[in-house]
């Protein structure tokens, strides 16, 4: 739930901030932010895998979704906006821990 609000976020707030600067660099974070994740998924974390990568790239892939979600807000957002979605995305650092040390094949504890 917290992974897949904070992705949201991140679909939201970064093709937001990216708009001033270039449209076509905000088309692309759509691109990089959905497609990515979409194409690429580690065996066993998803029912349907396109392209299997070990787990070490999921968890990036994550980590690059709450990295975007967080300084996009900051770029685009008021501060109150941009407070909620980095608390959101903390809470997913926790909530995560243990799917990450299964993909990474440790405990996770």
């Amino acid at each position: 739930m917290f992974r897949f609000a904070t992705e949201l976020c991140a679909w939201v707030a970064t093709p937001w901030a990216l708009a001033g600067w270039s449209a076509w660099a905000a088309a692309g974070s759509v691109v990089v932010l959905i497609g990515l994740p979409t194409l690429f998924a580690t065996p066993g974390d998803k029912t349907q895998v396109i392209v299997p990568v070990p787990g070490a790239v999921t968890v990036a892939l994550v980590l690059l979704q709450l990295v975007a979600a967080v300084a996009a807000a900051w770029a685009a957002w008021p501060a109150w906006a941009a407070v909620t979605v980095t608390a959101l995305a903390t809470t997913c650092l926790v909530t995560e821990r243990r799917r990450w040390g299964r993909l990474l094949g440790g405990s996770g504890g």
